[in-house]
């Protein structure tokens, strides 16, 4: 009889497992900080920032350079790594920003060279230069070769400031190594990114070398910034006009 038989079949059977599933994975991101649940969505309008703690989450470089860029921006020497041409608040200005997605933001030949070429981009149209540093330090596996990226970049700021033009330096979390021995450490003006780990060698590594317990926040931003290694620390909210605003500065 009817009254006993299902003439159609139930939303399970008609449905695929696969699309029965609530998908959630990587909606929301977890903050290493205050362990605040965040829609990722509402963390990516907030700048990868913790709308709770402020706590700032690490960026890759595509996404540094569209946050502090007007708009349209152009890569140059695309086979390498990322270095932009572009507006930042209506002014010309060369950007490198570092990807610590890829083997830590290690310093390689070809991140060394693709730093170099865009201060020489810098130095040829006559623009200031900011890089965005997020690097675990030279690239050890290239040996010498990375140990020499130090001096060549360091060799082409040199020209740069010869040449009267503004470099700006925003250090993010981590900064540390050979990146920290050599270009992060050497802008007309040194920004770091709240919270953000820049030193040279690891605390970790200190402690078991010095033997001795560290202060509480050793080689984060606002400890620097307190003992004149940082300039500023500056919220990634403000970054963009405080850049900009430093660049009327340096310029006049």
């Amino acid at each position: 009889m009817a009254w006993f038989k299902r003439d159609k079949k139930s939303i399970e059977q008609t449905t695929p497992p696969e699309e029965r599933r609530v998908r959630t994975e990587g909606l929301w991101v977890k903050c290493e900080s205050c362990r605040t649940i965040v829609f990722r969505k509402d963390l990516e309008a907030n700048l990868f920032v913790c709308p709770k703690c402020q706590f700032h989450f690490k960026m890759n470089s595509k996404q540094r350079l569209e946050m502090l860029l007007d708009g349209r921006w152009t890569e140059h020497d695309a086979g390498m790594t990322s270095t932009a041409e572009g507006q930042l608040n209506g002014r010309p200005v060369v950007m490198c920003a570092m990807e610590f997605g890829f083997i830590g933001g290690s310093m390689g030949a070809v991140v060394g060279e693709k730093v170099t070429r865009g201060i020489e981009l810098a130095i040829e149209t006559r623009q200031p230069f900011i890089a965005i540093s997020c690097s675990g330090g030279a690239r050890m596996m290239e040996g010498t070769i990375s140990l020499m990226q130090l001096a060549k970049v360091s060799a082409a700021l040199a020209r740069l400031d010869d040449e009267k033009l503004p470099y700006i330096s925003v250090l993010t979390d981590p900064t540390t190594g050979g990146v920290t021995a050599s270009f992060a450490m050497l802008g007309d003006l040194n920004i770091g990114e709240p919270g953000a780990l820049i030193g040279f060698a690891g605390p970790r590594v200190i402690e078991q070398t010095i033997r001795q317990k560290l202060p509480e926040g050793f080689q984060r931003s606002e400890f620097l910034l307190e003992h004149g290694f940082l300039d500023a620390v500056v919220h990634r909210k403000e970054l963009k006009s405080f850049i900009a605003s430093s660049l009327d500065l340096l310029l006049t």
